[in-house]
């Protein structure tokens, strides 16, 4: 696991400034902290800050360079199936001289070129420079686990693992308006555009090829509907399921330094953790984030089973100045204002885990391939909505929030739009009203996504949900995923995202995914004798925060609070008609409902004081 950045001159003999590359290099060190590496010819030059995770000796130093001298790489991620190249790399003459998957993949890039990205069972971002070809290749992983951002800026072509690495490089870090209404009405900017100007991120499942005289070809490597679509029938979904989740953890147990797991208590970890016991591994360790609130703690059933598996269960409670200062690291590790807000509580238990091991298994991805979420209910029926949206009028449902919540989402009437604020917390009318802002987002990806989803599964609002999150909000949970790990260099897996169970889940039938109050019926079914019923039974409850209690009650917050109102954001042209003093002052006194309003708002104020200004 590792940073990769790189600086390519074009339509032009300007030679690489060897010291900026190495700022940009080094701006990622918290990626990389145990080795350091540059390649410089003349208009190319790529860095590599590296996390090692396989081969821990200097077999595996980055820039790796292919045996003809030909290819030079720069890679950030994990092949876990590598060493099933072997027979076919020595079979026609390669040798390899380290066991690390760097060497592996570079070599099969020299066999068979790209035609080597279907055969890789792995999270990955990489650049490869053909020295002969004059050609630099940009490649990401299917579902976007490693991050990978570019820019074009006077003549050059500029990428690297996170956006500080552009701006230190000299980009200009400039809001983009676009960017910024989704992140208001969307909560992160979704497809290849990013919250900046010209700072782009290569998509998941596409490759880039950028020639010398300027020439970009983007092609897509991998496609979800595609893979779906020609998914062989699954005749027995409990057994295939049951033995590609073993095989996916243990294929994510390949490492040669310690490997741990990020244990809420809930379902999706606790499966993993199961797994693992299932395959008699030994000495896991087990990192679990604590709350004092009940409503939000999961902590006792984490214990329970790391107890009862006889692993090493390590759990802390994240609170007051630590989680201030958590919260302005963790906004500074994301490049954007913050939207999960666990971010800081994850950032605390990965410095933790930080301490025992290297890796980490997440149980990232589960909700979004299995219909996890309650939210996906609402499109079940959707008449029942226009009945819940006549109910409010009503004022049946006054003082519960949950229900308001839902009324205000009936009041949505495009199919469309009910899929695509299903996971908002806040819904156009409520921005109109609350922040004056009535103009919408293009959403051009979005909507894009939703028409594939809608010709996938043309009469199931749910299904296209889910296609649609695969494509969105999960790409935001890896990103977030990956840069609280990474801030505190840990490598993250993610054993639900093997692109064998993608495919596989998005073709079953939607008992397998919907049945039961909670879904994830094939999980919990799969999980029905690895797992104690308290856990296969418990509420779900995520790694929800209680952000009221913090803001309000927190010395650090409460401070922070007080200057809110005032901050440079309400400033900014799209939040200039919000009363922030009238907004603010009612929140203070008691108004939780105002929450979902403050805190994306709070986070930009957070974001654009602290970050903005280190550039």
């Amino acid at each position: 696991m590792c940073g990769i950045n790189g600086i390519f001159n074009l339509q032009t003999s300007k030679r690489i400034d060897q010291n900026m590359l190495i700022h940009m290099r080094d701006s990622l060190a918290h990626r990389g902290p145990d080795d350091k590496g540059i390649f410089v010819d003349d208009t190319i030059g790529l860095g590599q800050r590296r996390l090692s995770i396989l081969d821990t000796s200097q077999g595996g130093h980055q820039p790796f360079i292919s045996d003809d001298q030909r290819y030079v790489m720069v890679y950030n991620g994990e092949v876990y199936n590598y060493k099933e190249f072997y027979p076919e790399l020595k079979a026609n003459g390669f040798s390899l001289k380290t066991s690390s998957d760097t060497e592996a993949l570079l070599q099969m890039y020299r066999h068979i070129g790209l035609k080597t990205l279907p055969k890789l069972n792995g999270m990955f971002a990489f650049a490869i420079w053909d020295k002969f070809e004059k050609k630099l290749t940009l490649v990401r992983d299917r579902m976007g686990v490693k991050p990978l951002y570019y820019a074009f800026h006077n003549e050059s072509f500029y990428f690297a693992s996170e956006q500080k690495a552009l701006f230190t490089a000299g980009v200009p870090l400039k809001i983009d308006s676009e960017g910024l209404q989704e992140y208001v009405f969307n909560r992160f900017v979704a497809g290849e555009n990013t919250l900046y100007q010209n700072v782009k991120q290569l998509l998941p499942g596409h490759t880039m090829i950028i020639e010398q005289s300027g020439k970009i070809t983007v092609e897509k490597w991998w496609d979800l509907t595609t893979e779906i679509q020609n998914q062989p029938l699954i005749k027995d979904p409990i057994s295939w399921f049951t033995e590609i989740f073993d095989d996916s953890v243990r294929l994510r147990m390949v490492s040669d330094v310690p490997v741990g797991i990020l244990l809420s208590g809930g379902l999706d970890s606790s499966s993993t953790l199961a797994s693992l016991k299932f395959q008699d591994y030994k000495n896991i360790q087990t990192f679990n984030i604590g709350f004092k609130e009940d409503q939000h703690n999961e902590s006792h059933l984490a214990k329970m089973l790391s107890d009862q598996y006889n692993y090493n269960f390590n759990t802390l409670q994240v609170e007051n100045d630590s989680l201030y200062s958590n919260l302005i690291e963790a906004t500074y590790f994301q490049d954007e204002p913050l939207m999960h807000l666990n971010e800081p509580h994850l950032l605390s238990i990965t410095k933790l885990a930080q301490s025992k091991v290297k890796v980490l298994l997440s149980g990232e991805g589960a909700d979004e391939l299995m219909g996890g979420y309650v939210r996906y209910k609402a499109l079940d029926k959707p008449w029942l909505l226009n009945m819940i949206s006549t109910f409010g009028k009503a004022n049946i449902f006054k003082n519960n929030a949950r229900y308001e919540k839902l009324i205000r989402y009936s009041q949505i009437k495009d199919p469309r739009n009910l899929i695509m604020y299903n996971g908002s917390n806040i819904y156009p009318k409520d921005i109109a009203s609350q922040f004056g802002i009535t103009q919408e987002p293009k959403n051009d990806f979005r909507k894009k996504i939703i028409t594939e989803a809608a010709l996938l599964y043309p009469n199931s609002l749910k299904r296209q949900a889910l296609y649609f999150d695969q494509h969105t909000y999960m790409q935001s949970l890896l990103n977030r995923n990956d840069r609280t790990t990474m801030g505190a260099s840990i490598e993250c897996r993610e054993p639900f995202l093997d692109q064998r169970l993608i495919a596989g889940l998005g073709s079953l039938e939607d008992k397998w995914l919907f049945t039961g109050k909670k879904g994830k019926y094939i999980l919990k079914t799969a999980m029905k004798d690895r797992l104690p019923q308290e856990i296969l039974n418990f509420k779900k409850v995520g790694l929800s925060t209680p952000w009221n209690s913090y803001l309000l009650k927190t010395p650090a917050f409460k401070d922070e609070m007080d200057s809110f109102a005032q901050s440079d954001i309400f400033r900014m042209p799209l939040f200039e008609n919000i009363d922030s003093n009238k907004l603010i002052h009612s929140f203070k006194d008691g108004n939780e409902s105002l929450l979902p309003y403050v805190m994306p708002l709070f986070m930009m104020h957070i974001w654009l004081k602290n970050y903005t200004t280190q550039f």
